[in-house]
Formats: structure tokens, C-alpha cells, sequence
């Protein structure tokens, strides 16, 4: 028997906690920066909560092209499991990255098999004889399938695979785009699946098919903007190499013209090595800028890493004339993201700041927790500060306030920013000063039980 459902019920009232709390952590999807896999495994936890909800396994099909893929399958082993994935759901305060961090621990497990089991299956979209679980996605709508073995519209490799008399298949559909499919079941618990269940079912699979619909225009998006910066790169580059190379072969074929004097001879090699060190300078910070890669944030300690590029740069504030002091808050949680970039990212904004500030001037690095969610490490200059105008254009690539500049040390710290998940602020204005914020997202250290 095979029941349709729509996915918005209108007399559709959670009252139940559990549930409100369960669908906090799906729609965080859309605002966390982790990456799809680990944004839509959260997704499937919060379908396989146990008591929680009701399912106990979470089965996630993905289109490509004109088939639909296996992608992984979530759950527990045992009921006594399902009811351990709920206990963790409900533990007060949890974090974001503790439902990421359980969950990559859940499929690394050597004993689940359920992701291998549907990886290799596929189904064409294309066709009119149609079949479960494709069904869902020509129709769009929710199928409640129940007495599986006797249906003939099933097809018989996934009945092979989820093994189960009841199941819900969700279409995961958006803006017209077929993007995949969540399939829903009971297989430990054998409590039958209801309505209720099925409403909350909906609710996530609309929230999950606009998510992966966000994330695949923004991916889109990315790239269209990469295509434009290179147009941009490419002219910054040939006006920034053609003026240096121009120096050095004007002045070599004057060396190759004949005897000179060794005045002459001299001030022309002079030149010449000082076009060199400046492309290997525009070398090195166009190589500097493109060297960071997205990567899944994880938490680590800041204290140690502002404490080493404070060291790392106080004999070149003493060379400089100028004061670097810091305050650092003694008790800084775990922050996200990638030790190494953070440590780039700073070391720009402190020499940025260096180069602001006079002859005597201070440059000030604080490290405070904000509140529970963020950790903000800001530095300030005692320099000119900046008109609103040139604080618009801080983050555009290529326009720099600095004579001979490229404009790509800010650029790198918000890409490092934007990495993370966090934020970069700018407090300036013109004859008193700037103040650089780095926004990074907390992270309490607490341990969770499987």
C-alpha cells in the first residue's frame, strides 16, 4: 500500500520540544562552514534522533545528471543506539561541531556497512516506468510505502537493500530542481511511522533541498567570481610585471651595447637587481594569497599561535620604533578554523598596522571572548586612520593604500575569515587610528558520549 502526502499539513502545531530542537539544528545547515556532506549528515541525525522523532535510519540520495546516486545512510545499529544518537541531540548547549564530530565517528565505524550497502545503487530519472524510489521525485510528493515486499513498484535492488515492510521516501525538491531524496524507516524499533512524523519528515526535506540548492548556486556563484578575479588578476599582473621587465631589458641591452665605465656598469646592475627582488616580491604575495584552500574548520587553542607571531615580530617593532603590546584573555575556548591561516591572517594585520602607525607608535593586540558563541582577536594602530571612502574598497583585490602595493594582504585575511566561518570588522577613522576585528566562532570543550 502506498499513501501520498503533502509536505506542508496546515494543521501542522509542533508542541513538542524535541522537535522545535530538532529543527534549530537542521535549519543551522544554511549558516554553518562546514562542508555539504557534513552540514546534510547533520540533517540526517536529526531524522535518526530515536524516541526523538521516530526513524531510525536516514537513507540520502543525490541526482547527477539523469540519475539518482546512493550517497550515505545514517542510523543507529541498535535501539539501544538510537536511543544513544537522541541522548546526544538533547545534551544542553550542544555545539554544532559536536553533532559533526559524532557523526563522522558514526561512519568511520569499521562495523557500518549502511553507506556501502547504497553507494552502488543508482536509478534513471529518465523513462515513464518509473520506480520506487524514484516515484517520489516525478510525482513530488512524500510516499508512505508499507507491506514493501508485496509492492510491484518497487524496485527490487533497493528492496534487497533497506530490507523493511514500511518506509518514507522524501523528495528533495527546489525551485523546480530534482536534487535528490531522503528515505526514512523504522528498522529497529518497528514502531509504525506516523502522521506526525511524516509532517516533521516534510519540514526537514523542504529545509535540506533549499539547503543543498543554496549551497550548489553559491558554489556556482564562487566561480563565476574566480573567472572575473582572473580577468582582473591578469591585467593587475601583465601592468605589474611589464614595467619591471621593460627596466631590466632596457638596462641589459644598454650592458650589451659595448664597454661602459664601471659608474655606468654598476648603477645598471644595481637596477636590475632591484627590478628582480620587486617581481619576487609580486610573485611571492600573489603565491601567498592563492595558497589558501577551503578546509572543514576545526577547534584548536588560539593563545599559542597569537603568542608565537607576537614573538615572531617583536624584534621588527623594536628595528621599526615602534610598540607591540597585547592583552590576552588567560581562559580563550577553543576556537574554529585553521591555526596555520589564523596565524598569516594576524601576522598581516599586526605588520599592516606597523607600517600605519609613526615612528613610537603602538600597536595594541587584544584576545577577548565575547560572549558564548564568539572569540574576537582585534589590532589597533595609533596611524591616520582612513576616510569612508577608502574603507570601502579595503577588501577589493588589487587597490592598495600602500605606494607599489597589491592589495592582496586584506583580501587574504578575509578569505581566511570567510573560511571559518567568522567575521572581519573595520573601525577607522581619519587622524585617529584603526581597529582590525577577527570575529572566530567558539567552541566548548565538553566530551560527548557515544
Amino acid at each position: 500500500m502506498i499513501e501520498p502526502h503533502p509536505f506542508l499539513a496546515p494543521d501542522f502545531q509542533s508542541k513538542e520540544p524535541k522537535e522545535l530542537a530538532l529543527l534549530s539544528i537542521v535549519s543551522q545547515s544554511f549558516f554553518q562552514p562546514f562542508s555539504v556532506e557534513d552540514n546534510l549528515l547533520v540533517i540526517l541525525t536529526a531524522l535518526t534522533s530515536g524516541s526523538g522523532v521516530g526513524f531510525n535510519r536516514a537513507m540520502l540520495f543525490l541526482t547527477d545528471g539523469d540519475r539518482l546516486r546512493g550517497k550515505m545512510w545514517l542510523g543507529p545499529r541498535s535501539a539501544e543506539e538510537a536511543q544513544s544518537i537522541w541522548k546526544i541531540l538533547s545534551t544542553p548547549g550542544i555545539a554544532y561541531i559536536e553533532i559533526i564530530e559524532h557523526n563522522r565517528s558514526l561512519l568511520t565505524l569499521e562495523a557500518d556497512s549502511l553507506s556501502r550497502r547504497i553507494q552502488p545503487l543508482e536509478f534513471s530519472l529518465a523513462g515513464d516506468n518509473l520506480t520506487i524510489p524514484v516515484t517520489a521525485l516525478a510525482k513530488n510528493e512524500i510516499l508512505l510505502v508499507r507491506e514493501a515486499s508485496r509492492e510491484m513498484f518497487i524496485d527490487p535492488r533497493f528492496l534487497q537493500a533497506i530490507d523493511v515492510e514500511e518506509f518514507l521516501c522524501v523528495p528533495l525538491i527546489s525551485q523546480n530542481e530534482v536534487l535528490g531524496e531522503i528515505v526514512l524507516d523504522n528498522a529497529f524499533s518497528r514502531q509504525p511511522i506516523q502522521p506526525k512524523d511524516i509532517k516533521l519528515a516534510g519540514l526537514c526535506g523542504l529545509l535540506a533541498a533549499n539547503y543543498i540548492f543554496t549551497a550548489t548556486l553559491h558554489r556556482k556563484m564562487i566561480g563565476m567570481e574566480r573567472l572575473a578575479a582572473l580577468g582582473e588578476m591578469s591585467m593587475f599582473i601583465a601592468h605589474q610585471i611589464l614595467n619591471p621587465l621593460a627596466a631590466i631589458g632596457g638596462f641589459t641591452d644598454q650592458l650589451l651595447a659595448g664597454p661602459a665605465d664601471e659608474t655606468k656598469r654598476r648603477r645598471n646592475l644595481e637596477i636590475i637587481r632591484r627590478e628582480i627582488q620587486r617581481l619576487e616580491k609580486i610573485i611571492f604575495e600573489l603565491a601567498h594569497f592563492l595558497k589558501v584552500e577551503p578546509k572543514t574548520p576545526a577547534p584548536f587553542d588560539p593563545e599559542p599561535e597569537i603568542r608565537a607571531v607576537l614573538q615572531a615580530l617583536e624584534l621588527k617593532a623594536a628595528a621599526e620604533g615602534r610598540e607591540l603590546t597585547s592583552l590576552i584573555d588567560d581562559r580563550l575556548p577553543p576556537i574554529l578554523g585553521d591555526p596555520t591561516y589564523f596565524g598569516e591572517a594576524l601576522r598581516n594585520l599586526i605588520i599592516n598596522a606597523f607600517e600605519a602607525s609613526p615612528p613610537g607608535g603602538r600597536v595594541e593586540v587584544r584576545a577577548e571572548r565575547k560572549d558564548a558563541t564568539w572569540v574576537v582577536v582585534s589590532v589597533k594602530d595609533e596611524g591616520r586612520g582612513m576616510p569612508p571612502e577608502v574603507r570601502s574598497k579595503l577588501f577589493t583585490p588589487f587597490i592598495s593604500t600602500k605606494d607599489r602595493g597589491m592589495g592582496l594582504g586584506l583580501l587574504y585575511v578575509k578569505r581566511v575569515m570567510d573560511a571559518c566561518g567568522g567575521t572581519v570588522e573595520v573601525e577607522s577613522e581619519a587622524g585617529r587610528g584603526t581597529t582590525f576585528r577577527l570575529s572566530f566562532r567558539a567552541r566548548e570543550e565538553r566530551k560527548l558520549d557515544a
